[in-house]
């Protein structure tokens, strides 16, 4: 109904939509592609991964996109500052203001807010459709609980710009956006179109050391903390002893080794309105 609700302001507002529906990341890319020629905005609806899952065609297509807050998450409607409620979303495409922002590419695969090794894959894993559908917003902590489990740690080589560190870790994140993990932020100073990625490496501590931690990991104080390894760069290579599974945007997308680059300035997308 909101939806419904918010497309009749649309066209109300002079804007021409068609509305189509998609059962598979396949499908949206075919819609996207098979219009590309008439449109000026695509407008996405879903989480995290199903608009990652459509980035590298906005790419090719050279397609500005907006997008409505349907996921769990929603880190990217957070970093584009539309992420209070679908009006706010709607009111953001109807003033649009737009912004270039930046992907970050793991080994050729586009993400806007983060990829992972360790335990955020864990967590990602025990995010389950099911998961989501029961606990709501809660899904994430009740994940990284379930993932708490059984994590391991891992000996890790990286390469940040040219700059070498080898390290234990259990968990690492290299972030594009600002947000990841239904909230958590992935530095500080970090936003989807500075220029850098953002990375760092928790180093292994028994779980109540790392709730200690919760509080700069939620708001992105983790070059505040001794036991968190932090970086920035253009460039990012990861390398560990066995292969391990790599999670962008919520979604498996390669292994290690693997090659992390910042690509500035790719799309324009919809952002909020800056407020008076």
């Amino acid at each position: 109904m909101v939806l419904q609700e918010g497309i009749k302001r649309l066209r109300k507002a002079g804007i021409q939509v068609e509305q189509v529906d998609s059962g598979n990341p396949a499908e949206s890319r075919e819609a996207i592609e098979s219009r590309r020629q008439n449109l000026d905005l695509v407008i996405l609806g879903g989480g995290d991964g199903t608009i990652s899952s459509v980035a590298e065609t906005l790419l090719r297509c050279r397609l500005a996109f907006a997008v409505l807050p349907l996921g769990t998450a929603n880190d990217l409607a957070r970093s584009l500052g539309v992420a209070g409620s679908m009006d706010d979303a709607f009111s953001a495409i109807i003033a649009n203001h737009r912004q270039r922002i930046e992907l970050g590419t793991v080994d050729g695969h586009y993400f806007f807010n983060a990829a992972q090794i360790g335990l955020g894959v864990k967590v990602a894993e025990k995010l389950t459709d099911d998961v989501k559908k029961r606990w709501g917003v809660f899904s994430y902590l009740k994940a990284l609980f379930a993932a708490l489990t059984r994590w391991n740690q891992f000996t890790v080589s990286i390469r940040v710009d040219g700059r070498s560190y080898r390290m234990k870790s259990m968990h690492l994140a290299v972030g594009n956006g600002r947000y990841y993990g239904g909230g958590n932020v992935i530095g500080e100073d970090a936003c989807i179109n500075d220029g850098q990625l953002s990375l760092y490496s928790l180093k292994p501590q028994r779980v109540w050391k790392l709730l200690l931690l919760a509080p700069l990991l939620r708001t992105g104080g983790q070059r505040r903390a001794r036991r968190i390894f932090t970086a920035t760069g253009r460039q990012v290579e990861i390398v560990t002893k066995h292969r391990m599974a790599i999670y962008a945007d919520g979604e498996p997308v390669s292994r290690t080794p693997a090659r992390f680059e910042i690509h500035p300035a790719t799309l324009e997308a919809i952002i909020a309105p800056p407020r008076d």
